[in-house]
């Protein structure tokens, strides 16, 4: 039975490649690269999709690689323990604002962000898949799982809400303060990734089969429950990739800037900080909410319904700064079910992951579970794409002035822009939880 040391240890891994990286990535970089980085509306919209696509490849060739390591380590602690360091390396340089000029910042931009997801494939794959072979208990899986869901939030929460009292601290221009949170968030990620394949066990030995082949690709796409839970996870990814990519511009033009309640500087960051800390108590409670409920696949549901409903409730309500707690609680309600289903999400790669070994008499257990961040970068690439490209639409116009070098915004017609704002944070994301919904009904594994 693994310890709870050890359950720490798989946690700091998505501590630090959800709880900092991604979640920065997610909701600070639209903003970052159009307000302070200079790119055009249309560049950010091409990076964010070009870039993750990419990944959309490379994350099952990198699971089928993970599949067939070997070292002293193990077979996926390797990854962990020699990418720690790159991947927080290219993190840091990403939010560094060079003196360049519109094309010298684009190439700048394109090329960082290509190697960051490249980087974060070759750490977070073999990390999901280490879930397939530390235990084969299925309690002790969901027991994992909400380690490392609780990990992620409670990261993303001290990171989201420290935030803007960091860039305080550091003072400076905006591109100064990124920068240097940057290298400190980086280092910390780093760290965190190293940790987290030393202090874990491959206790299971996966039936691997040595030679690459095409096989392992091609029985996927007959696994039925594999592309079932695929489109889940896409849909769980868009949802939350509306809200995140959007949350900054609503804050900024939708409420008028920052808020401050009673010394509480509520920016974009701390807005969704709420719905961490809610999604890390309900993501440790999620294995007894399942139980109760008697099944992973009903457990889901009832989430996704809790999603639907308040996502819904949210574009109802004024978009005025005076209704700021109305909008914290119907988000912390929406988080809720984000907090329950997360963790039930991965549980479920293990259960499809042990239904292709005893279908198919060999382990695919890493690229399975590649899918998982296949899942999570299509996803994000095409609600932040879709975020920029509509915002574009609505009226919002930035890039980089020629003559100064600085990034300018220009919005042609301000009511469309807040509109379309407030439906990417609403509307948008409750068709995709509604989705979601009807995907989880018909779900072949009824576990």
């Amino acid at each position: 039975m693994a310890s709870i040391k050890e359950k720490i240890g798989y946690a700091l891994g998505d501590a630090a490649a959800g709880g900092i990286t991604w979640k920065v990535m997610s909701i600070a970089f639209p903003l970052f690269f159009t307000n302070i980085f200079g790119l055009s509306i249309a560049d950010t919209a091409m990076l964010m999709l070009i870039a993750r696509l990419f990944d959309v490849v490379t994350d099952p060739l990198m699971g089928s690689l993970a599949d067939r390591t070997q070292s002293r380590w193990g077979t996926y602690r390797p990854w962990l323990i020699i990418g720690a360091i790159p991947f927080g390396l290219i993190f840091a340089l990403l939010l560094y604002t060079p003196d360049f000029g519109v094309t010298g910042k684009r190439i700048w931009a394109y090329s960082l962000y290509l190697m960051m997801m490249a980087g974060y494939t070759a750490v977070n794959v073999p990390y999901g898949s280490l879930l397939g072979v530390m235990t084969d208990d299925d309690n002790e899986k969901n027991q994992f799982s909400s380690y490392r869901m609780v990990g992620a939030y409670a990261m993303g929460f001290i990171i989201l809400l420290s935030f803007p009292y960091l860039q305080k601290m550091v003072g400076g221009t905006e591109a100064h303060q990124y920068a240097v949170l940057g290298a400190a968030l980086g280092a910390l990620a780093a760290t965190m990734t190293l940790a987290c394949g030393l202090m874990t066990k491959e206790r299971l030995k996966p039936i691997r089969a040595e030679k690459f082949s095409l096989r392992p690709f091609l029985d996927l796409l007959k696994n039925k429950p594999w592309i079932y839970l695929t489109l889940i996870g896409i849909c769980s990814n868009f949802f939350n990739g509306f809200r995140y990519a959007v949350a900054g511009y609503m804050i900024t033009y939708c409420l008028g800037g920052d808020v401050t309640v009673s010394g509480l500087i509520i920016n974009y960051t701390v807005f969704m900080m709420f719905g961490e800390v809610t999604c890390m108590i309900f993501g440790g409670l999620s294995p007894i909410f399942t139980k109760w409920i008697g099944s992973k696949r009903g457990a889901f549901m009832w989430s996704a319904v809790i999603c639907v409903v308040t996502s819904i409730a949210f574009f109802f309500i004024p978009m005025d700064a005076k209704y700021i707690w109305i909008m914290i609680i119907v988000v912390i309600l929406t988080s809720i079910g984000i907090g329950f289903y997360s963790p039930l999400l991965w549980s479920m790669y293990a259960d499809v992951s042990d239904y292709a070994t005893e279908k198919n008499g060999t382990s695919s257990t890493g690229l399975i579970f590649s899918s998982g961040t296949m899942a999570q970068k299509f996803g994000s690439a095409i609600s932040g794409a879709l975020v920029a490209l509509l915002l574009g639409m609505a009226g919002f116009i930035s890039g980089t002035n020629e003559t100064t070098g600085e990034s300018e915004i220009i919005i042609t017609d301000i009511e469309s822009v807040r509109q379309m704002i407030w439906s990417l944070f609403s509307i948008f994301p409750a068709v995709i939880a509604l989705i979601m919904l009807f995907l989880v009904r018909i779900f072949p594994l009824k576990k």
